[in-house]
């Protein structure tokens, strides 16, 4: 039996094989081509080529029993119910939707933060083939804090173009080994070697530079509480690159305490780095911030021994 798959307010305007990509997420994108070519799919019953502009409401026929779209990605991966529970919400609306994620949690796959997200946002949604809430940035599975997810295309658009921009400020909180004073610059050029999933700097006697094109990575640095072994930092990313601050820091003989990827010593639970604050332009909240986890206070707490002037170290953490 045909599918006939019903245009949305965010399809309106696309070309009906961007809006049949988006739609047909489990076929093969040679299959989507091939029924277009054959003049096998259908707009308001009548042959339609790939740049057809596509309106709300009209309905797209396609010679296809099954498909996966936002309209029914209720639940994790497979099927199943989450039964995870879902992250605190710091922040809902203006088409975002701003989690503080838990650490060891992923992002995406299986009893995951998008599947979750999936649950939850798209009964809300209004119907689209083109539009799934998806995650608009990066934050490792070790790490917690802020995490942004799209509720709407035209919140997705908005928050891609500021960050394109550079309208858009992010603050970690990380402990790394040994001493730092002040405040740093760290400019690098980042290589990321897929196969190993790590990232290496210019700066590294390992960097990969035969491997893979570089990319401009820039991190602002300031120590906040600090001993001969260990560092609180707060770091503020110029720039999104995978695996950035826990490569720059590494090839600086400061890797995270417990990053072990990245040569850093052990730590019950592994590394301690927290996606602290957001800051956003309008129409979005000016800053979105992340409370630390207890695990993150209390780790700070014993290795600084800042008892006596917690209120001037962690008064704004």
């Amino acid at each position: 039996m045909p599918l006939n798959l019903i245009a949305g307010a965010d399809d309106s305007g696309r070309r009906l094989d961007r809006v049949l990509r988006k739609a047909l997420r489990q076929t093969p994108l040679s299959a989507i081509h091939r029924m277009l070519r054959q003049g096998l799919v259908l707009v308001d019953g009548s042959k339609a080529g790939p740049d057809r502009r596509i309106l709300a409401g009209e309905t797209i026929t396609a010679p296809i029993a099954e498909y996966e779209s936002a309209s029914n990605k209720r639940f994790a991966p497979g099927g199943e119910k989450n039964t995870l529970e879902m992250p605190e919400i710091l922040f809902e609306g203006s088409g975002l939707l701003i989690l503080n994620k838990p650490a060891g949690l992923s992002v995406h796959g299986r009893e995951s933060i998008d599947s979750m997200v999936q649950s939850y946002l798209v009964p809300k949604l209004h119907p689209s083939l083109s539009f799934r809430p998806g995650p608009l940035h990066r934050l490792d599975r070790p790490s917690s804090g802020v995490l942004v997810f799209s509720a709407s295309l035209d919140g997705a658009r908005r928050f891609s173009a500021m960050m394109r921009e550079g309208k858009i400020r992010k603050q970690y909180l990380a402990v790394v080994e040994g001493h730092l004073e002040d405040t740093e610059v760290w400019k690098d050029k980042l290589f990321r070697d897929a196969k190993i999933k790590k990232s290496f700097t210019g700066n590294s006697d390992e960097n990969n530079s035969g491997h893979a094109k570089e990319k401009a990575a820039l991190t602002r640095v300031k120590a906040l509480a600090g001993n001969k072994d260990y560092s609180l930092v707060l770091f503020e990313i110029e720039t999104g690159r995978t695996h950035q601050i826990r490569a720059q820091a590494a090839s600086r003989r400061h890797p995270l305490l417990g990053d072990k990827k990245y040569g850093g010593g052990p730590l019950s639970g592994g590394f301690l780095l927290h996606a602290w604050r957001l800051y956003l332009p309008p129409p979005f909240p000016p800053m979105v911030e992340a409370p630390l986890p207890e695990n993150f206070k209390n780790k700070i707490e014993k290795f600084f021994d800042i008892d006596s002037h917690s209120q001037q170290i962690l008064s704004g953490l």
